[in-house]
C-alpha cells in the first residue's frame, strides 16, 4: 500500500476569516487552519497582530493531498479571493497583517506560485501592478479557538463581514 502523502499551503489574503471557506471541504484538502505567520513575535495573540506591530500577516495553513487536489489547483482558487494590487490590506481591513502573500513550502511550489503570479500579471485583468509576493514559509502560529472555522461558528457574522468589507463586491466584479 502506498504511503500518503499530504504538503502544506500557506497564503494570506487578508481577513483570514474570509480565506477558510473557499479552500475547506473540498475533496483533497485535509484541514485549513488560521493563523499567523512572517512577523518577529514568538506565538503571537490576535490583539497583538491586530496592532500590525508583530509583523505578522493573517494567513490560513492548509495541508492537503497534492495527488487529489495538486497545488496549482490551489493557487488557481487563491487569487480569486484577493485584490493582488493592493500593498496597505484587502478591502476594508487596512493594515501590514492583511497583506496578501504566498508562501512556498518547497521549490516546486515556489516555480508554481512564481508563474500563477507571471500569468495574473500578464493577464490584462489589472490595470494597476501585481504586488502579492511569493516568499519562503516561516513558522506558522494557530491563532485562537474563536478564529477556527470561522464561517461555521458565525455564519451571519461571516456573511455580514463579506459583504460589509467589499470583499464580495470586489470579487464579483474582478473574477467572476
Amino acid at each position: 500500500m502506498k504511503e500518503q502523502i499530504y504538503e502544506k499551503a500557506t497564503f494570506a489574503g487578508g481577513c483570514f476569516w474570509c480565506m477558510v471557506k473557499p479552500f475547506d471541504e473540498l475533496p483533497g484538502i485535509i484541514d485549513v487552519v488560521s493563523g499567523y505567520t512572517g512577523g518577529h513575535v514568538i506565538d503571537p495573540t490576535y490583539e497583538q497582530v491586530k496592532t500590525g506591530e508583530s509583523g505578522h500577516y493573517e494567513a490560513v495553513q492548509i495541508t492537503f493531498d497534492p495527488e487529489q487536489f495538486p497545488y496549482k489547483k490551489l493557487l488557481d482558487l487563491y487569487w480569486p479571493q484577493i485584490d493582488p494590487t493592493d500593498d496597505g490590506g484587502q478591502f476594508i481591513d487596512r493594515g501590514s497583517q492583511y497583506r496578501t502573500a504566498i508562501f512556498y513550502h518547497n521549490d516546486q511550489q515556489k516555480v508554481e506560485a512564481e508563474q500563477s503570479r507571471k500569468e495574473i500579471e500578464e493577464s490584462g485583468r489589472f490595470k494597476d501592478p501585481i504586488v502579492t509576493e511569493v516568499l519562503p514559509a516561516t513558522v506558522f502560529f494557530e491563532a485562537e479557538e474563536s478564529h477556527q472555522k470561522f464561517y461555521k461558528k458565525n455564519p451571519e457574522k461571516y456573511k455580514q463581514e463579506q459583504i460589509e468589507s467589499g470583499r464580495e463586491t470586489f470579487i464579483q466584479k474582478n473574477w467572476k
